[in-house]
């Protein structure tokens, strides 16, 4: 029970959104990476705009078989309600080539402490294979998640709509 005076210890991604700050991208590559080291058919991510967009993109990049919406026991189509907000999640597939992992790394680039931006300019640099301030190049079958004030996308897609902007993580 909480007593005055006493402090809170609150989760690191408390009030993260209401400040428009980043988002928990390190929760979402922390339960990836894990979910393909135990081999698990299928992991539960929490229910946010965030990461709808970035399993998308590893949908459509081949690191995973599907997404779905569910609840915290599993795939379930129901609709979302005041009543059951909270239990709400989107399940992955997580996808397995000769019983191997597809992805084999999923990290974190930006942290709430350190926002990693980067123009398109320098996007196309890392594409290319250069170095751009803390970013390294990218490597043959490495993807890197961007967020632009259009929305999050893959690096190619930002370069393509000429939009720089945050790097979220990278995976490979």
């Amino acid at each position: 029970m909480f007593q005055y005076g006493q402090k809170l210890i609150m989760p690191k991604c408390a009030g993260l959104v209401a400040k428009r700050q980043l988002p928990c991208i390190h929760d979402l590559c922390a339960r990836v990476q894990n979910g393909y080291i135990a081999k698990l058919k299928n992991i539960s991510i929490p229910e946010t705009k965030m990461n709808l967009n970035v399993a998308q993109i590893l949908y459509q990049q081949g690191f995973i078989s599907s997404v779905s919406r569910g609840n915290h026991i599993g795939i379930d189509y129901s609709m979302t309600t005041p009543e059951n907000i909270a239990t709400r999640r989107y399940w992955l597939s997580l996808k397995y080539r000769n019983n191997n992992p597809v992805l084999s790394k999923m990290s974190a680039v930006s942290k709430p402490s350190r926002k990693i931006f980067a123009t398109v300019d320098e996007f196309k640099t890392i594409v290319g294979g250069g170095r751009a301030g803390m970013l390294g190049p990218l490597q043959p079958g490495e993807i890197i998640i961007v967020n632009t004030p259009l929305g999050v996308y893959e690096i190619h897609e930002a370069i393509s709509l000429n939009q720089g902007g945050y790097v979220l993580c990278r995976a490979h």
